[in-house]
């Protein structure tokens, strides 16, 4: 499978298709899911152009995963659950649920 430019997280990237953002780094770009299946439900993507999280680990630089999940972290304690506590969720591919193949994770909470 290739790399869609034109999927739903790129367009985002881009400012084509508007997000409610919660962090912008150089590496990643965080935001409210628009179809919350929590009460806090932020995705986290990376700005470079991978599928899925293979592809992510496979292929992204040193400096891009360490900024991916600096990035993570920081969203976490922007959204004040180091201490509450949170799920982190990867899909990877259809058969495991992936809907958008560009790579994400879900940070869900309920507090």
């Amino acid at each position: 499978m290739n790399y869609d430019n034109e999927n739903i997280f790129a367009k985002i990237i881009k400012g084509e298709i508007p997000s409610e953002k919660i962090l912008e780094t150089d590496f990643i770009l965080a935001f409210n899911d628009i179809s919350p299946k929590a009460k806090i439900h932020v995705l986290v993507i990376p700005k470079g152009k991978y599928i899925d999280i293979y592809d992510f680990n496979k292929n992204a630089s040193r400096e891009e995963i360490l900024g991916f999940w600096e990035g993570v972290n920081e969203t976490i304690q922007k959204l004040k659950l180091e201490e509450l506590g949170f799920q982190i969720k990867i899909h990877k591919g259809e058969s495991g649920g992936q809907e958008v193949f560009h790579f994400h994770i879900h940070i869900l909470s309920n507090d």
